[in-house]
């Protein structure tokens, strides 16, 4: 099955294009980057390189989020266009997961971590058993406080994981590990738990935008 994976959802731009387990074609930029400008012609760009037209694609891939409000509305965007116009199946996973998934070090607790400022991170706890990668604990808006001492009470060796791991490395109490995601790797998560549908699929924000806090804070005041 010919599957088209998209992940727009921080500041990396991962696109790629597996058949079953063979990864066809795979871009990776953790650069800086216009979303909305770069993904498409990317997308393009792989189709060329494997001599695919986009009618061969069978299923969408997309990281759903946490992450950035506006990478996450690009890929999500553009995959549920995709999907719906070409009338295929749309699978939604995890961003963090899909971090998680890159680093395959088996002997600790793996825990991707994306900055949210403020003293905040987007985080979860996953594992791997064997070749499959397992939620420990759920993705979370979390205090970089309460995330510390989250993992100070599971008692087993840890690792934090992702770009922003080694920006926040004085903030985060354990070994980091700099990584960024890659798209390709979305496929050995998903099943049919993962299937959503092309017309109201939304991502995952796990908490409001700045914009949505100043206007309630203002409906607050009234």
């Amino acid at each position: 099955m010919k599957l088209l994976h998209i992940d727009t959802s921080n500041q990396p731009l991962s696109v790629s294009i597996t058949d079953a387990n063979e990864v066809l074609a795979e871009f990776n930029s953790g650069m800086r980057v216009n979303h909305s400008i770069t993904l498409m012609a990317q997308i393009e760009s792989l189709l060329k390189y494997t001599n695919l037209e986009m009618s061969d694609i069978e299923g969408i891939v997309v990281a759903k989020g946490p992450g950035s409000y506006t990478g996450l509305r690009i890929g999500v965007t553009a995959a549920k266009t995709l999907a719906y116009t070409l009338n295929i199946p749309l699978y939604a996973v995890s961003s963090l997961a899909a971090i998680a998934a890159t680093v395959r070090m088996h002997e600790f607790l793996l825990v991707p971590v994306v900055d949210a400022r403020r003293g905040y991170v987007y985080s979860g706890i996953y594992r791997f058993k064997g070749i499959k990668l397992e939620c420990i604990e759920e993705d979370a808006y979390i205090s970089i406080d309460d995330l510390n001492q989250k993992l100070r009470d599971q008692h087993l060796p840890y690792l934090f994981v992702g770009m922003d791991s080694d920006k926040l490395s004085e903030q985060l109490k354990g070994p980091t590990y700099y990584c960024i995601p890659r798209s390709a790797e979305l496929r050995r998560l998903i099943t049919d738990d993962h299937l959503v549908d092309a017309h109201t699929f939304e991502p995952t924000y796990l908490r409001i935008s700045e914009a949505e806090r100043n206007w309630q804070n203002n409906q607050d005041s009234l």
